[in-house]
């Protein structure tokens, strides 16, 4: 049976992924614009990337985005997306979140990644096929210092001893955790070892779709093996949207912006091969890799995805800037405004109001025109006939 939750939150995953050409002090201003924006209408999450080089994603800490968008913002809960945890001493990164936690009052988010980008390992002199190990080791210690235990653990590459967190998180028990997912088992296993949520980031690479109840099967026997447990509620999924008043005028706004991202982010700087299927932005849309179309396509796209999936509990639009930003806040806008009602329960209980009040329209509304004509009758002046007329047509009715 496909889960559905009650309240299917939204939000977005930003790399971020901006032009090398362009002015990186504006582009960061516009990534905390965009989450005001976001804040604005409605969307329940934004998390922020980590990444050292490629000069596309542009982001080196997201701690600080979340601090700086949390002075802006009011509403919307912020995460780290990813922190890579081989990067880091899991000491200082779980006291750097905790502090966090407490200065977003409970808004932010850990979501924690082995490091997408090899580049980044490389720079730092870390052997990429021990990057995964360490994300587990890593979230082990980070897992118990959350808990308030106090940690001595050696590692090939870190050392705590008697390590304890100085402050108890904000939230209780701890902020929520999520860990990425590709298309290993490595991202599923290590949610299920410690329970915590997913972040399916790669459902809109060639083969991520089909992948998805395979990632949460790994997810679930890993949580029974540990004495754990994993709720779809905490299962993000990722995709790229654009959404405009008709499915032609989308693919127009973002058919260039997104050849010119994939030609010289993916092939350009990454090397990573087109899908050999075809990789046009129509070809894309009609694989179900990216949304491209209006609200109606966005809503099928996202019921397909309940039902490839078997059911989760986030939506998260892949950040994009393919084209002018009045179009792609316009993109957002109709998002919060008719699709996301679709899958939050503000929806149905409008139409279904409607609907009664239009079926017994003539009960409710014929005493209320017998009111307005007493009034003339009272007064002594004639009903006009416009309103003769009208009182003919309700008891004919």
């Amino acid at each position: 049976m496909t889960y559905r939750p009650p309240r299917l939150r939204f939000g977005i995953f930003m790399a971020p992924f901006h032009r090398t050409e362009e002015n990186p002090t504006l582009s960061l201003e516009r990534d905390l614009e965009l989450v005001d924006h976001l804040d604005r209408l409605g969307y329940d999450e934004a998390w922020f990337g980590e990444h050292h080089s490629a000069g596309w994603e542009t982001i080196a800490s997201p701690e600080l985005m979340i601090a700086a968008s949390a002075q802006r913002t009011k509403h919307i809960k912020l995460g780290t997306g990813v922190s890579s945890l081989p990067y880091h001493h899991p000491l200082i990164l779980a006291d750097r979140m905790v502090q966090l936690d407490h200065m977003t009052r409970g808004r932010a988010m850990f979501g924690v990644g082995p490091g997408a980008l090899t580049s980044d390992a490389y720079q730092l002199g870390i052997d990429a096929l021990t990057q995964r190990t360490r994300m587990d080791e890593s979230l082990t210690a980070i897992m118990a210092l959350f808990r308030g235990e106090v940690v001595s653990m050696e590692t090939d590459w870190f050392k705590v001893q008697d390590a304890r967190l100085q402050l108890a998180p904000y939230t209780y028990p701890h902020m929520p955790v999520a860990v990425a997912s590709t298309f290993s088992p490595a991202g599923p296993t290590v949610a299920g070892k410690h329970g915590a949520g997913i972040l399916s980031v790669s459902t809109s690479r060639p083969g991520g779709l089909v992948s998805l109840p395979r990632a949460w099967q790994w997810a679930e026997e890993a949580a029974a093996e540990h004495g754990k447990s994993v709720s779809r509620d905490d299962w993000r999924l990722l995709l790229p949207f654009h959404l405009a008043d008709s499915k032609a005028e989308a693919m127009r706004d973002v058919g260039e912006g997104r050849e010119h991202f994939y030609r010289t982010y993916y092939e350009g700087a990454l090397g990573t091969q087109p899908n050999p299927d075809g990789n046009s932005i129509e070809q894309a849309a009609e694989r179900g890799e990216v949304i491209v179309g209006t609200p109606d396509d966005a809503i099928e796209a996202i019921e397909r995805l309940f039902e490839l999936s078997g059911g989760f509990g986030c939506f998260l639009g892949l950040a994009h800037e393919w084209t002018s930003r009045e179009k792609t806040w316009r993109s957002y806008e109709l998002m919060a405004r008719y699709v996301m009602p679709r899958f939050q329960g503000q929806f149905q209980r409008k139409q279904d109001n409607w609907q009664w009040v239009a079926d017994h329209k003539t009960t409710i509304f014929a005493p209320a025109a017998a009111a307005v004509g007493k009034a003339f009758v009272d007064a002594g002046v004639a009903l006009p006939d416009e309103m003769v007329q009208r009182m003919q047509r309700g008891r004919s009715e």
